[in-house]
């Protein structure tokens, strides 16, 4: 979004059609002590959450900063509130992402999630999200990203997940943000395909209530079924369809993506597997070279 409130038409038509696929940098309070965890940095390193979140924000600056990071590979990266508040080699955080990487940034704006009720975990009340709109307006940011949880196939929950996912996305649209709706299928659902197509028919009645020019974007896990999102991929209200990896390692969710030709990646720990504090530059920088280039081929190979 520009600082008029008006969406970006480069950024957009970045994240509409270009060839890549967007970085998750978003790890919140709960998740930060297992991301910094795998980079090597153990509890034992920080007493407060002001010095974890230096620390996590130490590690997401080394990867954003890095050569293998930049747009003709990364179309986009999802930010922690507490990143967009801090700065990258002098600039807000955000802004360094658009101006120096052309990278187009969003910003995770849930609460985290609620208790397990009906087999799903809605969100919790977004009660700074009005907050969070206006700091994203300010920041340059194009959009937005908000995580519910299915465990099963329940449809009265994934109907409650659906129905709150687009109604926050509403107010998100209402304020000139584009909205990535996030409701996350467990890969270890014990009926996972079944829940995969109440969501896929929940999400689609929302779609198709949507005005004409209304823009959103979704967040999947990988579908069982091949090509299953491919027809709300091709609504003109979505603007892309992205996955995120939900646990598989990297291989694996590489393989599971290349399949589905009207997927592309939004990966988080899968992208920063391998990496770690006490690898040189030279052997950081060739590790997430790797990591980069084995996501991006999974994202476009299938879509030429």
């Amino acid at each position: 979004m520009t600082e008029s409130g008006e969406v970006n038409t480069e950024q957009f038509e970045k994240v509409r059609t270009g060839r890549g696929f967007f970085a998750a940098l978003d790890q919140s309070g709960g998740s930060t002590p297992h991301a910094l965890a795998l980079y090597g940095i153990g509890r034992d390193r920080y007493t407060s959450a002001d010095e974890m979140f230096g620390l996590v924000h130490a590690m997401r600056t080394r990867v954003i900063t890095n050569a293998a990071f930049d747009g003709s590979r990364i179309l986009a990266a999802i930010l922690f509130l507490q990143t967009v508040e801090r700065t990258v080699d002098g600039l807000p955080a955000a802004r360094y992402l658009w101006s120096v990487k052309h990278v187009v940034p969003f910003l995770k704006v849930d609460l985290g999630l609620a208790a397990e009720r009906d087999d799903v975990q809605l969100m919790k009340p977004i009660d700074s999200l009005d907050d969070q709109l206006a700091l994203a307006g300010r920041h340059g940011i194009f959009g937005t990203k908000m995580r519910s949880f299915i465990k099963d196939a329940n449809e009265a929950g994934i109907a409650a997940v659906v129905d709150q996912q687009f109604d926050y996305a509403d107010r998100i649209r209402a304020a000139g943000l584009v909205p990535i709706i996030e409701p996350e299928v467990s890969i270890a659902s014990p009926h996972k395909e079944q829940a995969e197509t109440m969501l896929h028919d929940a999400i689609a009645k929302r779609v198709a209530a949507l005005p004409a020019d209304a823009r959103v974007m979704l967040k999947l896990t990988i579908p069982t079924q091949v090509g299953r999102y491919g027809e709300l991929a091709a609504d003109p209200r979505v603007l892309r369809i992205v996955a995120l990896s939900g646990g598989y390692d990297r291989a694996e969710a590489c393989e599971l993506l290349a399949r589905d030709p009207a997927l592309i990646a939004s990966f988080s720990r899968a992208l920063l597997e391998g990496l770690t504090e006490g690898q040189t530059d030279e052997e950081f920088g060739a590790a997430l070279e790797s990591s980069v280039e084995e996501i991006y081929r999974a994202s476009v190979d299938k879509q030429a």
